[in-house]
């Protein structure tokens, strides 16, 4: 459901300003210089908007009632008039004229609270271009003293309250961007502050979040490193002083751009989750209670999907907290249900209603369901999407698409930038691959098929070009080669152009070995009981393939950090010696030499994931000759314990994980070759 607001609708806010319990939202229109009020109705559904003056270039916006008078007030930050304006509530959903009340340079953030201790809302505000914070005292009445400022670091971006020192006096932080530090002001409970102490963080904080991460009564700092990739968690101890900061390295992260805080796995203790702009998923870190977290386990969004602002809530009313992000690359919305272990289910998509990127998310209960709807802001359009998030659909009937013999792999990804899956499926009788469009409710459009080597085995979506268009790459069984497809970004593809890839082909991964941000490959070799490292240019192309030895014929290949170390490494199912290689990665794009494990006869399918939930990568793999699957659980120190074993039908051949019977706990299914009839799923028990 879409609604019409102001130009270029940047700051976001809901609460309830019509007295009325049903939820409505505000929004600054950075581009007309107005805020945007749309009053719900209790259904999830919403009036027109009201538009109200808020000054040149309204930014961001906070709520509070600050005139006492039970009903909720707006003030807005105008960057380029260097004021905040506040907007009295009437009660009834409508707002007086705005009253301007002099900044620092280029007001940015706003946060609300009682600085003096008068019970009577205060204003702060970052001032990005003078390197201050302003803080203004409230009367009472609606009006405002004239401000006061506090000299900051350079480039102060993000801004949080809390009380650092356990005085009852609410002291303020700021993320000084420009200079790598977070700057804390101890609050005198008069309105002014003691000069900012600062703290050391990554580079170029950005995202600031206030709670106590290791359960001592006392406001923790968790910041968000834009440069560096990392996430900064700064704990307080004594006086307001803070220890050295806590550095997190998300194994894939780049370019963080959002953090929140919550208890993802019901233990009673805060975990942190992170929007990798860069990387393309979400990086959840559980907390152990003490200040520190586990490693970071990692949730794709989608291919270049630039995952950019989240909010978390329990949308599907299980007790689980859940996750909502905005994806600005795919113009998407995506949620993850938690499973209330710390890991979450495969994400959801919602396609957005325009060709703009998301900028903003956030949550509330607009049709008094009891189920919380999402709302999204964009960049450079003047509108606003709602999202009904209900029901969880069923597999009640299939639908059946023609290819050409001997379907051998199906992958998924977005061909034509439209926010919905496609499907490509690679076929040995033809030497073909076949791409079909995906309508975004479960259909798809006629068939485009495209030539590729002899025999193609296995297939796999990325971007091989850095051209922002995924690209299939597909292995070569008789040619002893890879084919690689660029994507025009429209559905269609270019002629296929093909690497020598070693010997006998079969299983393929992707992945970025050298830590160049450009896509490399790995092939899993029969013929030369080996696999084969390409590296990618970033052009489509790659250097000539690097052999390493498994001593087996090797049948798939999979990728993981098997030793947390931040480094892909590669694990093979070896088909002929009853075992698995694990070869870990020096993050330079080469290998060290193989560590074997004993499985099944017949080893032939490989996949990764976390069974045990211990936050350690385990392997799993299908036995064809003897009928069983084994896991392997890693100890996370690129090592493993012995396998155990479990019964399938006949002839087990292609392997998955996931939770099959909402548990919360990871199961098993396999695909069993030999009978040709069946499905075997393993539940796993509770002393799994």
């Amino acid at each position: 459901m879409t609604y019409s607001t102001g130009a270029y609708p940047y700051g976001l806010a809901v609460n309830d300003f019509n007295n009325d319990t049903r939820l409505d939202i505000v929004v600054t229109n950075y581009a007309d210089n107005t805020v945007s009020v749309l009053l719900g109705y209790g259904n999830g559904s919403f009036a027109n908007q009201a538009t109200y003056s808020a000054g040149i270039t309204p930014f961001h916006v906070a709520v509070g009632d600050f005139n006492n008078d039970i009903r909720q007030d707006i003030v807005v930050t105008n960057g380029e008039h260097n004021t905040v304006s506040v907007l009295l509530g009437c009660g009834n959903g409508s707002f007086a004229n705005r009253v301007e009340y002099s900044t620092g340079t280029n007001p940015g953030f706003v946060a609300v609270a009682d600085f003096n201790n008068d019970s009577y809302l205060d204003i702060a505000v970052t001032n990005l271009d003078d390197n201050t914070i302003s803080v203004l005292l409230g009367y009472g009445d609606g009006s405002f003293a004239m401000q006061m400022t506090f000299s900051t670091g350079d480039l102060p971006f993000g801004l949080a309250v809390g009380n650092f020192n356990n005085d009852t006096r609410l002291d303020i932080v700021v993320s000084n961007s420009g200079n790598n530090t977070i700057g804390l002001f101890v609050g005198y409970g008069n309105g002014s502050f003691a000069s900012q102490k600062t703290y050391s963080t990554g580079a170029y904080p950005f995202g600031l979040a206030v709670s106590d991460f290791n359960n001592d009564t006392r406001s923790d700092i968790v910041v968000t490193n834009f440069n560096d990739n990392t996430v900064g968690v700064l704990l307080r101890y004594d006086r307001g002083a803070m220890k050295n900061e806590i550095t997190f390295t998300p194994s894939t992260g780049a370019n963080l751009r959002s953090v929140v805080v919550s208890d993802f796995n019901n233990d009673s203790l805060l975990d942190i989750v992170v929007a990798n702009y860069g990387s393309n998923n979400l990086g959840v870190s559980v907390g152990y209670g003490n200040g520190t977290f586990g490693n970071e386990m990692v949730f794709s969004t989608g291919l270049k999907s630039y995952p950019y602002s989240i909010a978390i809530n329990d949308f599907n009313k299980d007790g689980q907290v859940d996750i909502a992000v905005v994806n600005r690359g795919t113009k998407s919305l995506s949620t993850f249900l938690g499973k209330g272990n710390g890991t979450f289910e495969n994400q959801a998509n919602y396609s957005t209603s325009f060709d703009f990127a998301p900028l903003a998310v956030g949550v509330g209960d607009f049709n008094s369901d009891g189920h919380s709807e999402i709302v999204v802001a964009y960049d450079d359009t003047d509108n606003l999407d709602v999202f009904v998030i209900y029901d969880i659909g069923d597999f009640s009937h299939r639908t059946t698409y023609s290819t050409d013999p001997w379907p051998s792999s199906v992958v998924f990804g977005d061909f034509n930038n439209d926010t919905r899956l496609d499907m490509v499926v690679s076929t040995k009788n033809y030497n073909n691959v076949i791409v079909y469009l995906g309508y975004g409710n479960g259909s798809f459009a006629d068939r485009m098929t495209y030539s590729v080597g002899n025999y193609p085995n296995s297939a796999a979506v990325g971007d091989f070009n850095n051209d922002d268009r995924p690209d299939i790459i597909v292995t070569n069984y008789v040619d002893n080669t890879v084919s690689v497809l660029l994507g025009y970004g429209n559905g269609s593809f270019a002629t296929h152009k093909t690497s020598s890839a070693g010997y006998y082909l079969v299983g393929v991964a992707i992945g970025d070995f050298n830590n160049d941000s450009r896509l490399d490959i790995v092939t899993a070799n029969i013929d030369t009981n080996s696999v084969a490292v390409l590296l990618g240019y970033g052009n489509g192309s790659f250097a000539s393939q690097e052999y390493y030895s498994t001593d087996s014929w090797s049948f798939s290949v999979a990728v993981g950090d098997f030793n947390n170390d931040t480094r892909l490494d590669i694990v093979v199912a070896n088909f002929d010696s009853a075992s698995i290689s694990i070869l870990l990665g020096y993050g330079n794009g080469f290998f060290a030499k193989q560590v074997k494990y004993s499985t099944g006869t017949a080893p032939i399918w490989v996949v990764v994931s976390d069974v045990n939930n211990d936050n350690r990568l385990d392997v799993v793999v299908t036995n064809r000759d003897d009928n069983t699957v084994s896991v392997l659980l890693g100890h996370g120190n690129g090592s493993f314990a012995s396998q155990t074993t479990y019964s399938t039908d006949i002839g087990p051949l292609y392997v998955d994980v996931g939770d099959l019977n909402n548990d919360t706990r990871l199961d098993i299914v396999t695909a069993n070759y030999h009978d040709n009839t069946t499905l075997s799923s393993l539940i796993m028990a509770p002393t799994m």
